[in-house]
């Protein structure tokens, strides 16, 4: 007996020196890799990682800790991308447009290469990192942000000229569908190949000791569809699937439909004449765009791929995603503009040096990456997790450290879960749905999705007073992701999700009204 006992001693002390040891390597290599790349794709929803092969992204992935249900928190580029930046949700940066700079309208709130940059780091940015224009002050919040004026490409002017060839006129026009030769455009470049490069330039000629944070933001696949054109070889379009349930649910309430207005008005689609607001687009294009979608981003990931080659990869932690998604027919949608998941659900991948590979699946937020960097990082930093919205200096996120660092419990993972939401002018989809301004809100839509179910509630929303009336309900949303992946069968009226329809409802109010 007393042999036996021993022997389990022994083996215990063994089990805790191997840990100390992968802590103490990850240490060391998280000490040493002081360098960030931090890259942003636009518009790129996580289905595609699964759907195309994306060899680089994969890669990454494989290498790295994989977050399988990661959130933005608005399906829209300036309020996603200013949460990301500066860990704070829309409803404290009261944005939900474009228009609006929250170190004028709100509080000074630090942003996180604000944090690096003050921590003594180079920080640089290229391409679309924050929104441009007036939500990040025209200038990309240059120079709190960042050591030097970001750096736009030259050819992004053209992103909606009369740039693609149309069979159908044979004439140059605005087109969704929009496969070229790079020869024949414009400066005989592409905006993506411009910041490729001078990334690249970046890596190859600084020489300094300070350590570096390089924000890398890409514009595919957002719309246009514009990429050369041998990238569809690789997504034959015999093998694209169309989705299941192409046209409006039944069930779904009318406030949750957007008419997607910005893909109506591209001259190809123009020419079908869909009936607004709830035509469906038809079977062949339905086909067709989610090819030119997933070439895009095979063209980006190509991208990525010779980013990455000039990367020292020991001694850099990297982190990938993307502002938000983008529905591609499901539920007959098209682009971003909801609380679906295809619309907010997106890739988010960290590579850190000395750190094992990981597939994560509680739900998580872009917000939380503010905070998970800031710790991976080793950084000193006074900005403390916000008790309450109404600080000024402080990030609403949670640090992701403790899912890299070993096994979450179980308690850990039956309560994660995801918020977002959306604005909307009307009950009834009208020309604005898509993109409210600000003075035109007149509902939110506050959405939680846990690891199986999305709920949301459409509440009156004062936009001039930013309050919320959660007594005044105008449209319930409930899908159970086991059954029902692609949120077709709105079940919140079913008896048997009473008591979870009630307990998510719960939730949301608590977590939306602190």
């Amino acid at each position: 007996m007393m042999i036996f006992e021993c022997d389990r001693f022994k083996g215990v002390i063994i089990v805790f020196f191997i840990y100390l040891v992968q802590i103490s390597n990850f240490c060391k290599a998280n000490h040493i890799s002081k360098n960030i790349l931090f890259i942003i794709i636009d518009d790129l929803r996580l289905l595609t990682i699964s759907e195309v092969y994306l060899p680089n992204i994969h890669k990454l992935a494989g290498n790295g800790v994989i977050f399988q249900n990661a959130f933005a928190q608005q399906a829209l580029c300036a309020p996603s991308r200013n949460s990301i930046l500066t860990g704070r949700r829309p409803d404290s940066l009261r944005l939900y447009d474009f228009y609006s700079y929250w170190r004028d309208s709100v509080a000074n709130f630090s942003t996180l290469p604000q944090v690096f940059k003050e921590s003594g780091y180079d920080t640089y940015s290229f391409g679309k990192i924050f929104h441009p224009g007036k939500s990040s002050n025209f200038s990309d919040d240059y120079p709190y942000s960042w050591s030097v004026l970001p750096y736009h490409a030259p050819s992004e002017i053209y992103k909606d000229s009369k740039v693609c060839n149309d069979n159908k006129t044979g004439k140059l026009q605005r087109n969704l569908i929009c496969p070229i030769n790079v020869t024949t455009q414009p400066g005989k470049t592409l905006p993506d190949l411009e910041i490729l490069n001078n990334a690249i330039n970046l890596f190859k000629e600084r020489n300094a000791t300070k350590p570096i944070f390089v924000a890398v933001g890409f514009h595919k696949p957002h719309i246009p569809l514009r990429f050369p054109s041998q990238y569809l070889e690789d997504v034959p379009i015999e093998n694209v699937r169309p989705p299941s349930y192409p046209w409006k649910p039944q069930a779904l309430p009318t406030v949750s439909w957007h008419p997607w207005l910005d893909v109506r008005r591209r001259d190809d689609i123009k020419r079908l004449n869909i009936s607004f607001p709830y035509g469906i687009m038809p079977f062949e294009w339905t086909l067709r765009i989610k090819q030119s979608y997933y070439a895009a981003s095979s063209y980006v990931d190509d991208l990525i791929g010779n980013l990455l080659a000039n990367v020292d990869m020991r001694k850099t932690i990297v982190v990938l995603t993307s502002d938000h998604g983008w529905s591609l027919g499901e539920n007959g949608l098209w682009a971003k503009y909801s609380n679906f998941d295809v619309a907010l659900k997106v890739p988010l991948i960290f590579h850190v040096p000395g750190l094992n590979p990981k597939h994560v699946d509680s739900p998580v937020e872009l917000i939380d990456i503010f905070p998970t960097l800031i710790e991976l990082a080793g950084l000193k930093t006074s900005i403390p997790k916000c008790e309450n919205s109404k600080k000024t200096q402080c990030f609403e996120g949670k640090s992701l450290m403790p899912y890299m660092r070993a096994k979450v419990d179980g308690d850990m993972k039956r309560t994660a879960f995801a918020l977002s939401q959306y604005p909307r002018p009307s009950v009834q989809p009208q020309i604005n749905s898509d993109k409210p301004r600000l003075k035109d809100i007149k509902i939110m839509g506050y959405s939680i999705r846990t690891k199986r179910y999305r709920y949301t509630e459409w509440i009156a929303f004062n936009s001039i007073l930013f309050t919320k009336d959660w007594n005044t309900t105008l449209g319930i949303e409930l899908y159970d992701h086991v059954l029902d992946p692609e949120e077709s069968n709105n079940i919140h009226m079913k008896h048997k999700y009473k008591d979870i329809k009630s307990k998510l409802s719960k939730l949301l109010r608590v977590q939306n009204n602190r």
